[in-house]
């Protein structure tokens, strides 16, 4: 009887011992697969940090890239503006020394034009010159003339341009707003293109037409948003 009942203490001991055990070890995986899965989320955490670090940067490069072809854009428009500055500045110095030799800019006859830095050709210097002196009504003809004669020169946007402004100071505005439209649509490379927009938004306004104005205004912002004309036409949106 006595030996009957150690054999079941024995049992009962060892039961407890490997439950005991096998309890041990099931914590043990256990705390080992936490530990798993917390590396596992550190990983994850370390690569979406460094997914954000690459995104950043990518977005750093895609602005910088914007910059850059924003700064390009508007460089190329300076150098146009500038160029076309030039043009008329050329124009308007061989007006003014052929003046001083010659009292009636009509009949200035200078040598023609040969190659890119020789200044505008004659027919535009004429031309630019009646209008110089504000005298509008012989000015468009002569541009006209230039324009027939030629029709391929660099200098045509500008010519067209300058009718538009006769037509305009002589307070033809109908003709005023075919012309600078025609300019822009006919031109739409050249450094005048900008300013016949803005002067076509001007003879809307002084036609009476602000929506029209107004829409104008904002095509020539989105068009040539660097140029100096873009700057008042915002301006003139601005105002009201």
């Amino acid at each position: 009887m006595v030996c009957g009942v150690r054999v079941i203490a024995g049992c009962m001991t060892c039961a407890m011992l490997f439950g005991c055990t096998a309890n041990d070890l099931m914590l043990k995986r256990q705390a080992e697969t936490e530990a798993k899965i917390e590396h596992l989320i550190q990983l994850q955490q370390k690569s979406e940090q460094r997914y954000n670090a690459l995104d950043s940067q990518l977005l750093t490069c895609a602005d910088q890239n914007r910059q850059t072809t924003k700064q390009v854009g508007q460089l190329h428009d300076s150098l146009k503006e500038l160029r076309s500055g030039q043009d008329e500045l050329k124009a308007k110095f061989i007006m003014l020394a052929q003046q001083t030799s010659t009292p009636k800019i009509e009949v200035v006859n200078p040598a023609p034009a040969r190659g890119n830095d020789a200044g505008p050709p004659a027919g535009y210097v004429k031309a630019f010159g009646l209008y110089s002196v504000n005298n509008f009504t012989d000015a468009i003809p002569a541009f006209e003339s230039f324009l027939k004669t030629s029709p391929e020169s660099e200098y045509s946007a500008n010519a067209l341009y300058w009718i538009g402004e006769c037509y305009y100071s002589l307070s033809n505005l109908t003709k005023a707003k075919e012309v600078f439209f025609k300019v822009s649509g006919t031109y739409p490379n050249s450094p005048k293109a900008p300013d016949a927009l803005l002067k076509l938004g001007y003879t809307l306004l002084a036609m009476k037409e602000k929506d029209k104005a107004n829409a104008i205004f904002e095509s020539l912002i989105k068009s040539y948003p660097s140029s100096p004309a873009a700057v008042k036409a915002r301006q003139k949106l601005t105002a009201g």
